[in-house]
C-alpha cells in the first residue's frame, strides 16, 4: 500500500512539476525563515545562561535623582563595597568589587596585545562559574595573580604552558598568571573580557581608588543572592537601611549632591531588560525578540497557508481522482492516509531543503545579526521541535483534501463535473482564500513601509551637521604612562612628516564623552538646579584639530596663561546657561577632579557649534571643554592632499620611536561615527529581508489563488470570448478583483504601519518626520506586483482556445 502512495505521489508531482516546484519552494522558504528566527530568538533568551547560578546573580545599581527626574547607573562609589560587606552580608552569598571593563595593553617577552578586562575581587571567578582550564576560582587570591582567557593565553604565549608567565599590564603592573579560565561565549555581559586581574593588587597600584571619596562613582558590584533571599528583599534592605550610602552623601553637604537609591538588577534581566525610564527597568531588546518574533510567525503561517492554496487550487482535479478511485473500490481511509502522506512527504522534501539554506545562509545571517549562533544539532530538543513541526504542518496542509474531498460522493462528481465541484466548493471555499490574500499583503505593505521609515531615519541622523571635520581625523589612545609629558614632541614629530597638519589631546576620543560632572553655578542659575554637564579636558590645538566652528567668541590660546581657567561650551550649554551671549560670564566650579576641593572660577571664552560625540540620534548634551585636567586620547589631522595609507606607516614610526612599549592602535572618526549607527541599520537590514521573503510568499499565494480562479471560470471565459470579449477585457476582469484585495490590504497595513512606526520613533529624540508618500509608494509597488503575477494566469487563460474550454467532459 505504501508504495502504491509513493507511485500516485511522485506522478503527481512529477505531472505538476511546475506547481510542485512553487509549492516545495515557499514551503521551504517560510520553513527556512522560521529556523532562522528559532535560532535567533534562542540566542537572545539564552543570553548570560553560561553562568551556573544565573538565576540568583545580580548588578548593584543606583538611581539619581535631578531635576525631578531619575537616572539609573551601575557604577557605585569606591567605598560603597565595603559599607556593603560589612552591613549588608546577610543578603548576599558573595559580594564582589570591580573596576568597570576597559581595553589594556598585556606583553608578555616581546608581544604586546591590547585586550579588554577588569580587575575583581578574589571572589569573582567562583561567582561567574568560571570554566577553568588550568588554576581554579582561588587564583586570584594571589595578590600578584592575574587570569587570562584561553584566547589570550594562546595568543600571548603560543603554545607554551602559560602557568606563573609574568604578564605585565600597561607598563606598571607585573603579573603572575595563575589560571587560564575558557572563553565567555559571546552571548554573555563578558564576551569581550579577555583576562581578570587582582582587585587588591589594582588598589594597591592606584591609591586614588583608596582614599573612599563618596562622590567618587568608579566601580561595579557584583553580587550572588543568599539562600532564601529575592532581588525584592535585598533591594528593599539596601533602600531601607540607616547605614546606605545616601547617609554619606548627605555627610558630604555638597548642594549638588543627589539622593541615590540603590537596588540590585537580576542577570536574568541585565540584556532583554537593560533599558531605565525615571528609576523604573523597561524595555530593551526583549522588543525586538517579540518584533522579530512575530514576524518569523506570519512569515511562517503565510508559507503554510500557501502551501494549502496552491494544493486545493487543484482540487477540482483531485476531486475527480477521487470519485474515480471511490468508483474502483478504495475506502474513504485509504484516500486519506495517501493525502496525508502526500502532504508528509512534500513538508519533508521541504524541510530537507529548509535546513540546507540554514545551514548556507548562517554566515551570512550571523554577519547580519553580530552572532555566533550554530545549528544545535546534537540537541534533542531541536529534532523534537522540528519533527513536530513537520507532522503538524502536514496535517494541517493534507487536512483539505484528506478530509473534505474524501467526502464527494462518486456519482455527483463525475455526473455534474464542474458545476457539481463549483456547487461543492462555492463562496465559502473562495472568500477565505480572498482572506488569505488580503493578511499576506497587510503583513507585506506593512513591512515595506517600515523598512522605508528605518531607513529613512538612519540617512536623516547620518546627513546631521556633526560640528566639526570627520574625515581625516585620527584618534589614538593613550594607554600607557610613557605617552604623557610628550605632547609637544609628538606634536613636532607628526607635523615634521610634512603628512599631518594638527595634533592635539582630549580626555575621550572625538565620538565619545566619558565624563559627565555636576557642581557648576553662576549669577541668574535657577534655584535647586542639578544639571550635569558633560567635561571634556582638551589642549589648546584641539579647535584646529578637529574643526570646530565658533559661533561666539575664540579659541583657548597658549599665549594667554589666563585660558587654562577658561570655558569653551557649545550651543547646549550656552542655551542652558540662560543667556544669549555668554562670552565673559564667569561659571564656578567644583569637582571632585579637583584636589584642593575648592570651587574654581572660569571664564567662557568661547561658543562654539553642538559636537555631535555620541548618539546622532539624541540630543547634544550641555557640554564644556578645558584646558585643566589628564587627557589620554591624542588626535590627529592628516594632510588632506595626502593618503592614509601613504601617512599611517610615517605615524606608526614616530609613536614606535617615542613610546615604543606600546601597540601602535588607532580609529578614524569616520569609522567610529558609523558604528554608532550598527544597530538602527541591523533593525533595517533584518526588515528588509523579512519583508522581501513576505512579498515573494505574498506572490505565491496570489499565484495560487489566480491559478485557481482561472480554473474555476475557464468556461465563463470561452463563452466570453464567444460573445467578443478581448484579451485586454478579460485580463482586466480576471486582475480586478485581486488589485481590489491589495488595496484593501494596503488601507488596513497604512495605519498600522504608521502607529508602529511612531511608537519606534518616539525613541529618538532627533528623528525623520513620516511622509505621506511612503504609503503611497509601498502600496503602489504592492499593486504593480499584483498585476505582474496575476497576468500570466489571467492572460494563460484569456488566450485559451473557446473550443477546448467549452467542451463537456
Amino acid at each position: 500500500m505504501l508504495r502504491n502512495y509513493l507511485k500516485i505521489i511522485f506522478r503527481n508531482l512529477w505531472k505538476n512539476k511546475g506547481y510542485a516546484a512553487i509549492n516545495i519552494g515557499g514551503l521551504a522558504i517560510g520553513m527556512g525563515v522560521a529556523m532562522l528566527i528559532g535560532l535567533w530568538i534562542y540566542d537572545e533568551l539564552s543570553f548570560n545562561r553560561y553562568f551556573n547560578n544565573y538565576e540568583r546573580i545580580g548588578q548593584i545599581h543606583q538611581n539619581q535623582t535631578r531635576n525631578g527626574e531619575k537616572k539609573t547607573v551601575p557604577s557605585l562609589p569606591v567605598p560603597f563595597v565595603g559599607e556593603l560587606k560589612t552591613h549588608y552580608a546577610g543578603y548576599f552569598k558573595h559580594i564582589v568589587a570591580s573596576t568597570q571593563t576597559g581595553e589594556y595593553i598585556l606583553t608578555a617577552g616581546d608581544t604586546k596585545l591590547s585586550r579588554s578586562g577588569h580587575f575583581i575581587d578574589a571572589a569573582g571567578p567562583e561567582l561567574f562559574s568560571l570554566r577553568m582550564l588550568q588554576g581554579s576560582w582561588s587564583a586570584l587570591e594571589d595578590k600578584q595573580g592575574i587570569i587570562l582567557s584561553q584566547s589570550a593565553a594562546r595568543a600571548l604565549f603560543g603554545v607554551a604552558d602559560p602557568m606563573n608567565q609574568i604578564v605585565k599590564v600597561d607598563t606598571d603592573l607585573h603579573l603572575k598568571v595563575t589560571g587560564v579560565y575558557e572563553d565567555f561565549p559571546q552571548n554573555t555581559k563578558f564576551s569581550d573580557v579577555q583576562f581578570m586581574g587582582s582587585w587588591d593588587y589594582f588598589l594597591e597600584k592606584n591609591r586614588w581608588m583608596k582614599e573612599k571619596k563618596w562622590d567618587n562613582h568608579a566601580i561595579w558590584v557584583f553580587t550572588e543572592l543568599a539562600e532564601n533571599t529575592s532581588f525584592e528583599a535585598a533591594s528593599t534592605g539596601i533602600r531601607l537601611s540607616e547605614l546606605s550610602v545616601i547617609r554619606r552623601m548627605d555627610d558630604m553637604k555638597e548642594e549638588a549632591a543627589t539622593r541615590p537609591e540603590m537596588w540590585v538588577h537580576p542577570m536574568k534581566n541585565w540584556h532583554l531588560y537593560s533599558e531605565f525610564r525615571n528609576g523604573a527597568v523597561g524595555d530593551g531588546p526583549v522588543k525586538y525578540v517579540w518584533m522579530v518574533g512575530l514576524i518569523g510567525f506570519f512569515v511562517l503561517l503565510l508559507a503554510c497557508i500557501n502551501f494549502v492554496n496552491l494544493s486545493t487550487a487543484r482540487s477540482e482535479k483531485r476531486a475527480r481522482e477521487v470519485g474515480v478511485r471511490k468508483a474502483i473500490g478504495s475506502l474513504r481511509t485509504q484516500l486519506i492516509g495517501q493525502f496525508f502522506s502526500e502532504s508528509l512527504l512534500v513538508v519533508t522534501v521541504s524541510f530537507l531543503l529548509a535546513l540546507a539554506g540554514v545551514v548556507l545562509a548562517l554566515p551570512w545571517f550571523n554577519n547580519l545579526a553580530a552572532k555566533q549562533m550554530i545549528v544545535p544539532w546534537d540537541n534533542p530538543y531541536f529534532w523534537i521541535s522540528c519533527v513536530g513541526f513537520v507532522l503538524i504542518t502536514s496535517v494541517l496542509a493534507g487536512s483539505y483534501p484528506a478530509i473534505y474531498l474524501t467526502s464527494f460522493q462518486p456519482v455527483k462528481v463525475l455526473k455534474g463535473g464542474g458545476a457539481s465541484l463549483r456547487t461543492h466548493f462555492g463562496r465559502f471555499a473562495y472568500t477565505p482564500r480572498q482572506v488569505l490574500v488580503v493578511l499576506q499583503f497587510t503583513i507585506s505593505v506593512t513591512l515595506i513601509i517600515c523598512t522605508t521609515i528605518v531607513y529613512r531615519q538612519i540617512q536623516f541622523a547620518k546627513q546631521r551637521s556633526v560640528g566639526y571635520t570627520r574625515e581625516g581625523l585620527l584618534m589614538i589612545p593613550m594607554k600607557t604612562d610613557d605617552f604623557y609629558g610628550k605632547a609637544g614632541i609628538f606634536r613636532a614629530e607628526l607635523k615634521n612628516t610634512g603628512l599631518v597638519e594638527e595634533v592635539a589631546e582630549s580626555q575621550s576620543p572625538v565620538t565619545g564623552v566619558w565624563s559627565a560632572n555636576d557642581g557648576f553655578s553662576w549669577n541668574g542659575m535657577p534655584e535647586g538646579f542639578t544639571e550635569t554637564f558633560a567635561t571634556l579636558t582638551v589642549s589648546a590645538d584641539y579647535a584646529r584639530t578637529v574643526g570646530w566652528q565658533f559661533v561666539r567668541g575664540r579659541n583657548f590660546s597658549a599665549s594667554f596663561a589666563s585660558d587654562t581657567s577658561g570655558f569653551v561650551i557649545n550651543e547646549s550649554a550656552a542655551r542652558l546657561l540662560g543667556v544669549a551671549d555668554p562670552v565673559g560670564m564667569v561659571v564656578s566650579w567644583k569637582s571632585q577632579w579637583m584636589t584642593d576641593n575648592i570651587r574654581k572660577q572660569f571664564t567662557v571664552l568661547g561658543v562654539v557649534k553642538d559636537m555631535v560625540m555620541e548618539s546622532p540620534f539624541e540630543a547634544v548634551r550641555p557640554t564644556v571643554f578645558f584646558l585643566s585636567g589628564s587627557p589620554n586620547w591624542i588626535n590627529i589631522r592628516l594632510n588632506a592632499h595626502v593618503s592614509a595609507a601613504e601617512a599611517l606607516p610615517a605615524i606608526e614610526n614616530v609613536f614606535k620611536k617615542l613610546v615604543p612599549a606600546a601597540p601602535f592602535e588607532y580609529k578614524f572618526a569616520d569609522t567610529e561615527y558609523d558604528t554608532k549607527f550598527r544597530n538602527e541599520e541591523r533593525v533595517g537590514k533584518l526588515a528588509g529581508f523579512f519583508a522581501a521573503l513576505a512579498i515573494v510568499i505574498s506572490c505565491l499565494g496570489l499565484f495560487g489563488l489566480a491559478s485557481f480562479t482561472a480554473e474555476q471560470r475557464t468556461r465563463e471565459i470561452g463563452i466570453r470570448k464567444v460573445l467578443g470579449a478581448s484579451v485586454t477585457a478579460l485580463w482586466r476582469m480576471l486582475s480586478r478583483d485581486f488589485v481590489l484585495l491589495v488595496a484593501v490590504a494596503s488601507a488596513i497595513a497604512a495605519p498600522l504601519a504608521w502607529y508602529s512606526m511612531s511608537e519606534w520613533l518616539k525613541n529618538y529624540q532627533y528623528r525623520t518626520e513620516i511622509s505621506w508618500w511612503i504609503f503611497v509608494l509601498a502600496a503602489a509597488g504592492a499593486l504593480v506586483l499584483t498585476l505582474v503575477t496575476v497576468s500570466y494566469q489571467a492572460v494563460k487563460a484569456a488566450w485559451l482556445d473557446p473550443i477546448k474550454s467549452l467542451k463537456t467532459e
